[in-house]
């Protein structure tokens, strides 16, 4: 399995590349603000061909570059209905006053193929198969996607702004809700193996077991209600 992933951009958002070996087809993941030029060398450094965009959300930082990796490999975008319209209206998501003075250099609107996720669904892209978890919270359309173990390959889970390393998304944007984190949290992390790979939006990787023994949000939810209070915002 080959993953290559680097931060874009003002906000830092992590874009990720994916394939299962260098010289094959390949999925790219989040492509935001000045991700065009990260992509494009990783596709030169590991010989790879894009089949397809897949987007964890819509905020402009994870979808920024998408029409311009697109148009340029002619490859569709996929993103959660609820989510669809931030590609062609960013400033609605993120509230006026947040971004805006970066919104002149953006390419706002939709690439020219664009399809819809659905929770459980199963995407076979490029010799991989991306498992879709439905993770409203963060926003109303955000997911994530798993990727299975191998052998001694650990399974993966691209987290988006679900899960950071010692913390989670912030809610207190357009469509952000504190009480769907949490239960996105408990529904789609903590059934995950201890083992599991967390490569989010922002920051560095970690595991599963890491955030299910220090994350105050995931030992929250792992608790029950009422037996631990965290942060009431995440990152």
């Amino acid at each position: 399995m080959l993953i290559a992933g680097f931060p874009a951009g003002a906000w830092g958002t992590n874009c990720y590349v994916v394939a299962p070996s260098a010289g094959e087809e390949c999925v790219i993941i989040d492509p935001g603000h000045r991700a065009a030029r990260g992509v494009e060398e990783t596709l030169r450094k590991h010989r790879l061909k894009p089949v397809a965009v897949v987007l964890t959300h819509g905020h402009i930082d994870h979808v920024a570059s998408v029409v311009p990796v697109c148009g340029a490999h002619d490859v569709p975008a996929w993103i959660h209905p609820a989510d669809r319209y931030m590609m062609s209206d960013p400033a609605k998501a993120l509230g006026r006053s947040i971004g805006m003075p970066l919104m002149g250099e953006l390419t706002v609107g939709e690439p020219d193929d664009v399809h819809e996720l659905t929770d459980g669904a199963r995407l076979e892209l490029a010799g991989l198969e991306l498992t879709v978890a439905h993770a409203p919270g963060h926003t109303k359309g955000s997911v994530t996607f798993g990727l299975p173990g191998a052998a001694e390959v650990p399974p993966v889970l691209f987290s988006g702004d679900l899960l950071f390393a010692g913390s989670i998304g912030r809610t207190d944007l357009p469509g952000g809700d504190m009480d769907e984190m949490l239960a996105s949290l408990a529904r789609v992390c903590l059934p995950l193996d201890d083992s599991t790979v967390v490569l989010s939006g922002h920051g560095p990787q970690t595991t599963i077991g890491r955030e299910r023994a220090t994350n105050p949000y995931l030992r929250e939810v792992a608790a029950g209600p009422g037996s631990f209070t965290a942060p009431r915002r995440g990152m």
